[in-house]
Protein backbone atom coordinates (compact mmCIF):
# COMPACT_ATOMS: atom_id res chain seq x y z
CA UNK A 1 0.00 0.00 0.00
CA UNK A 2 1.24 3.54 -0.96
CA UNK A 3 1.00 6.36 2.11
CA UNK A 4 0.59 10.06 1.54
CA UNK A 5 0.97 12.07 4.48
CA UNK A 6 0.24 15.94 4.58
CA UNK A 7 -1.13 18.51 6.88
CA UNK A 8 2.11 19.30 8.16
CA UNK A 9 3.09 23.23 9.33
CA UNK A 10 3.96 25.96 10.98
CA UNK A 11 1.86 26.58 14.50
CA UNK A 12 2.47 28.46 17.68
CA UNK A 13 2.40 26.57 21.29
CA UNK A 14 -1.55 25.72 22.04
CA UNK A 15 -2.26 25.71 18.32
CA UNK A 16 -4.03 22.16 16.97
CA UNK A 17 -3.31 21.06 13.72
CA UNK A 18 -4.67 17.64 11.89
CA UNK A 19 -2.61 15.52 9.82
CA UNK A 20 -3.79 13.34 6.90
CA UNK A 21 -2.21 9.29 5.60
CA UNK A 22 -4.35 8.79 2.61
CA UNK A 23 -3.43 5.16 1.00
CA UNK A 24 -4.07 4.11 -2.40
CA UNK A 25 -5.39 0.57 -1.16
CA UNK A 26 -9.19 0.05 -1.54
CA UNK A 27 -9.17 -2.27 1.70
CA UNK A 28 -7.90 0.35 3.57
CA UNK A 29 -9.47 -1.45 6.61
CA UNK A 30 -7.76 -4.35 6.98
CA UNK A 31 -4.20 -2.38 7.32
CA UNK A 32 -3.12 -1.05 10.88
CA UNK A 33 -2.03 2.45 10.29
CA UNK A 34 0.65 3.71 12.56
CA UNK A 35 2.10 7.92 13.44
CA UNK A 36 5.41 8.02 14.20
CA UNK A 37 7.80 11.45 14.51
CA UNK A 38 11.76 12.09 14.21
CA UNK A 39 13.05 15.32 15.59
CA UNK A 40 16.87 16.54 14.53
CA UNK A 41 19.08 14.08 16.58
CA UNK A 42 16.49 11.88 17.94
CA UNK A 43 14.92 8.04 17.25
CA UNK A 44 11.89 7.74 15.49
CA UNK A 45 8.81 7.77 18.29
CA UNK A 46 5.75 6.17 17.63
CA UNK A 47 2.99 8.13 18.23
CA UNK A 48 -0.37 6.57 17.85
CA UNK A 49 -1.59 3.85 15.96
CA UNK A 50 -5.21 2.17 15.43
CA UNK A 51 -5.59 -1.38 14.47
CA UNK A 52 -7.68 -2.59 11.60
CA UNK A 53 -11.33 -2.79 12.43
CA UNK A 54 -11.75 -6.02 10.86
CA UNK A 55 -9.25 -7.39 12.79
CA UNK A 56 -9.63 -9.20 16.32
CA UNK A 57 -8.63 -5.75 17.92
CA UNK A 58 -11.53 -4.01 15.91
CA UNK A 59 -10.24 -0.53 15.64
CA UNK A 60 -7.95 -0.10 18.92
CA UNK A 61 -6.01 3.01 19.15
CA UNK A 62 -2.52 3.44 20.49
CA UNK A 63 -1.41 6.16 22.12
CA UNK A 64 2.32 7.39 23.16
CA UNK A 65 2.20 8.77 26.98
CA UNK A 66 3.03 12.54 25.21
CA UNK A 67 0.31 12.14 22.53
CA UNK A 68 -2.12 10.68 25.21
CA UNK A 69 -5.18 13.58 25.82
CA UNK A 70 -4.09 16.02 23.16
CA UNK A 71 -3.89 13.48 20.19
CA UNK A 72 -7.10 11.49 18.48
CA UNK A 73 -6.49 9.03 15.38
CA UNK A 74 -9.19 8.57 13.27
CA UNK A 75 -10.19 6.78 10.20
CA UNK A 76 -12.81 7.93 7.43
CA UNK A 77 -12.92 4.14 5.25
CA UNK A 78 -14.51 5.84 2.67
CA UNK A 79 -11.65 8.34 1.98
CA UNK A 80 -9.06 5.63 2.71
CA UNK A 81 -7.80 8.15 4.94
CA UNK A 82 -6.50 8.03 8.94
CA UNK A 83 -5.78 11.27 10.57
CA UNK A 84 -4.26 12.55 13.52
CA UNK A 85 -5.74 15.41 14.94
CA UNK A 86 -2.99 17.37 17.17
CA UNK A 87 -4.29 19.82 20.29
CA UNK A 88 -2.45 21.53 22.75
CA UNK A 89 0.87 21.66 20.33
CA UNK A 90 4.24 22.11 22.55
CA UNK A 91 7.48 22.66 21.11
CA UNK A 92 8.31 19.56 21.68
CA UNK A 93 5.85 17.96 19.51
CA UNK A 94 8.51 19.65 16.66
CA UNK A 95 9.41 16.59 14.26
CA UNK A 96 8.97 15.25 10.92
CA UNK A 97 5.71 12.90 11.13
CA UNK A 98 5.33 9.67 9.31
CA UNK A 99 1.95 7.19 8.63
CA UNK A 100 3.28 3.65 8.19
CA UNK A 101 0.70 0.78 7.51
CA UNK A 102 0.92 -3.22 8.30
CA UNK A 103 -2.02 -5.86 8.24
CA UNK A 104 -4.41 -5.81 10.72
CA UNK A 105 -2.57 -4.89 13.78
CA UNK A 106 -0.68 -2.34 15.61
CA UNK A 107 2.70 -3.99 16.46
CA UNK A 108 3.76 -3.40 19.94
CA UNK A 109 7.29 -3.71 21.73
CA UNK A 110 6.38 -3.82 25.18
CA UNK A 111 4.32 -0.56 25.97
CA UNK A 112 5.53 1.04 22.86
CA UNK A 113 4.88 1.31 19.40
CA UNK A 114 7.22 -1.12 16.95
CA UNK A 115 8.36 0.43 13.97
CA UNK A 116 7.88 -2.95 12.24
CA UNK A 117 5.87 -1.37 9.63
CA UNK A 118 5.62 -2.77 6.21
CA UNK A 119 4.87 0.14 4.19
CA UNK A 120 5.97 4.04 4.91
CA UNK A 121 4.35 7.25 3.61
CA UNK A 122 6.77 10.22 3.42
CA UNK A 123 7.03 12.53 5.88
CA UNK A 124 5.24 15.97 6.74
CA UNK A 125 7.44 18.55 8.77
CA UNK A 126 5.36 20.21 11.86
CA UNK A 127 6.93 22.60 13.41
CA UNK A 128 5.90 24.56 16.86
CA UNK A 129 7.21 27.84 17.89
CA UNK A 130 5.85 30.85 19.11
Amino acid sequence: VQLQASGGGLVQPGDSLTLSCAADAQTLEYYAIGWFRQAPGKEREGVSCMSSIISASDGNTYYSNSAKGRFTISRDSAKNTVYLQMNSLRPEDTAVYYCAADWYTCTMKGDILSPEFGSWGQGTQVTVSS
